[in-house]
């Protein structure tokens, strides 16, 4: 049985803001993997940055890319559930939304009057993608391969940027902002992605139990997973101020920032619902 899930950010909350370093969570993460609580990363990276990173954090969970666009089940992980999916090499994958060209042709039609007030991914070379973000080049590479929606990096004023916000969701995309972009897609976020997915844990278990699901993010795009969950985990940012929920329970917010943040907050919960054994 699968007593909880955890789903978390990654950038800013089990990531470092500055070096993308997970090591302060590193005993957290071993300590869930022996409680057997899996760990999902719901996230804005790309399938092609997840692979690696979830390599290097040892993490074999299905995983929920581009602010809930899509969710990647590796193959065989719900045995008891035929999956509604595209299935490709290791993973199968539900997409929630229309593919990465449908987005940019919306940028280009609605986003004309705002030409000289943002830049998108497709317009940036790896080299200046490295610069903006502090990624190495190959993670620069990963990150530029969008598959659902257009990370964009808005230079214009905050008053052209609501204007730019309500022209695009008025032609049917959502804009999320993100900590250092905002991500131009479908009517999709990470909180719809986590209740599907959450459901489709509960549907595997034995007893059909829904698992409690905890939710820990840093930023304005993780607002939705964050009131989504059964419990959420906010974590400090060293970079801007923490989200604002609306939920009035279970809401936890960390003292430090970062991975270390993070494995504090989770350690707070797991005490409160007595899931240390």
């Amino acid at each position: 049985m699968t007593a909880a899930v955890i789903y978390t950010d990654l950038d800013g909350t089990l990531l470092d803001h500055f070096s993308y370093s997970s090591e302060a969570a590193a005993e957290m993460l071993s300590r869930l993997e022996t409680l057997s609580i899996p760990v999902v990363p719901c996230t804005s990276k790309t399938k092609a940055e997840l692979i690696p990173l979830r390599g290097r954090l040892r993490n074999t969970h299905p995983f929920i890319v581009e602010n809930g666009a899509a969710v990647l089940i590796p193959r065989d992980y719900f045995p008891l559930t035929e999956l509604p999916a595209l299935s490709t090499g290791d993973f199968h994958t539900i997409a929630f939304v229309q593919p990465r060209a449908h987005w940019l042709s919306l940028l280009e039609d609605v986003g004309k009057p705002f030409r000289d007030d943002y830049r998108g991914f497709a317009e940036l070379s790896t080299h200046e993608l490295e610069q903006v973000t502090g990624l190495d080049r190959e993670s620069a590479m990963q990150a530029r391969q969008r598959e659902y929606g257009e990370p964009v990096m808005w230079l214009g004023s905050p008053d052209q940027r609501t204007q730019f916000v309500a022209a695009l969701s008025e032609a049917g995309a959502t804009v999320l902002v993100g900590g250092r972009f905002l991500h131009v897609s479908g009517r999709c976020n990470k909180g719809v992605a986590l209740c599907w997915l959450n459901g489709l844990f509960a549907a595997n278990a034995a007893d059909s139990t829904t698992p409690i699901s905890i939710a820990a993010g840093d930023s304005g795009n993780d607002v939705a997973m964050l009131e989504a969950a059964d419990h959420a985990l906010i974590v400090r940012s060293p970079v801007h101020g923490p989200p604002t929920l609306t939920r009035k329970t279970g809401t936890h917010i960390s003292v430090a920032t970062g991975p270390t943040g993070w494995a504090a907050g989770i350690a707070e919960i797991l005490t409160e619902l007595d899931l240390n054994d």
